[in-house]
This record gives structure tokens, C-alpha cells and sequence, in this order.
């Protein structure tokens, strides 16, 4: 945080800001990281503030026309097939749970399209409950740090659940991902900027002569 703060105060996530928002609760966290996969936060947040201006909660969204989803999400990638998703996963939310978003993470990856990262996601974002979120940006960062050598996110996750005190899994994603986006980027790191450099393995591979 405090490199960032230091070349640029760093804009929210998108999932931060549903948090901070909290119009829809953990509804519109699921279906805001179920939107995101593949899309910038930008968008992402634009689509989800439409999408809940039209339909307030599970039951509206499962009774909605996939053709009016579609125009409203059509600005973010795949579309098509995540018009069809949501709308799924909220006849389950509303049939099912009655409305309310299980904070159980075997019954959230019950749901289709939903992955460990997204079931993580809703804890942590709506349910302010330890989780470790691992999407790409997480994923490269703990690698390049030297936290974990792993090839997949399922692998990080629980990597880092070993290695790290469970106080701090909230954070991790949040913290991880703004610095993914404006520091650790995937290519072209500003590793001349990062105050964490002297400790990551990357930048010592990458320097060494």
C-alpha cells in the first residue's frame, strides 16, 4: 500500500467497491465476480450498478429475459453465456436459499459457474469471513514474491492458507489485486518503484548479474 500511495493512490476493485456499496448485499457480490472473470473492473462495475438498478435481488433477476440481461451486460466479455449463468444462479438463490446467498463454501461451488475464487470472493466480500480469493493477479504476485511456487490458483490458495496467519486472508485479494493492476503488472513490473523488492524473488532473479 504504501508503494502505491507513494506513485499513485490506487482506484478501488470493483469488488471492493460492491462491498463499500453494498446495494444488493452478497447478491450482487455473487453475481459481480461471476461478471468479472475476463473483464476490467471498470466495466464490471458499470454492468453490475445497471444490472441491480433493473433487478433488486435474486427473485426479479430469475424471472428477468435473457434478452434484457444481455443488453445490459453487453458491455463486458462473454456476454452471451453469463446472461445465461446469472439468470441460472438466481433461480437457485431464490428457489433453493430463498433469496439469501449461502456463506458456506461447499454449497456456493454447488452453484454452476461458481469456482473456489468466486466462492471465496462472496466470503470475504460479503461476508467479512477469511478466505483467500486467488484470481491471476494473486496467483503472480505470490510467485514472483517467492510465497509459493505453484502452477495453478487452486495450488496458491492453499499454499498461502498454510503460510499465512488467517488474520491477514481478508486482505490478501483486495491488497494483491490493486497491486497487480498498478505495479506488479503482468508485463513491464515497475519493480524500481515496489518498497517490497529487496524481498521478492523476481527482482532478485531478474537483477542478478
Amino acid at each position: 500500500m504504501d508503494t502505491m500511495n507513494s506513485v499513485k493512490p490506487p482506484r478501488m476493485t470493483a469488488l471492493r467497491e460492491l462491498h463499500e456499496a453494498e446495494t444488493g448485499g452478497p447478491f450482487s457480490i455473487l453475481i459481480g465476480t461471476i461478471l468479472s472473470a475476463r473483464t476490467k473492473d471498470e466495466s464490471t462495475t458499470k454492468v453490475v450498478k445497471a444490472l441491480f438498478a433493473k433487478y433488486k435481488n435474486a427473485k426479479e433477476l430469475a424471472n428477468a429475459k435473457l434478452k434484457d440481461v444481455e443488453k445490459i451486460i453487453r458491455p463486458i466479455g462473454f456476454y452471451h453465456v453469463k446472461s445465461k449463468r446469472i439468470i441460472e444462479v438466481a433461480k437457485i438463490i431464490d428457489s433453493k436459499y430463498r433469496g439469501k446467498v449461502p456463506d458456506d463454501l461447499d454449497k456456493l461451488v454447488e452453484l454452476p459457474g461458481v469456482g473456489r475464487k468466486t466462492a471465496n470472493c462472496v466470503l470475504v466480500y460479503a461476508y467479512d469471513k477469511p478466505a483467500i480469493p486467488v484470481d491471476i493477479h494473486v496467483h503472480r504476485i505470490s510467485n514472483r514474491l517467492g510465497l509459493v511456487e505453484t502452477k495453478t490458483p487452486e495450488d496458491t490458495e492453499q499454499e498461502l492458507m498454510k503460510k499465512i496467519p488467517k488474520k491477514y486472508w481478508i486482505e490478501i485479494n483486495d491488497t494483491f489485486v490493486m497491486y497487480g493492476q498498478n505495479i506488479c503488472k503482468p508485463v513491464s513490473p515497475m519493480c524500481n518503484v515496489c518498497k517490497i523488492n529487496k524481498v521478492c524473488k523476481f527482482y532478485k532473479t531478474r537483477n542478478a548479474s
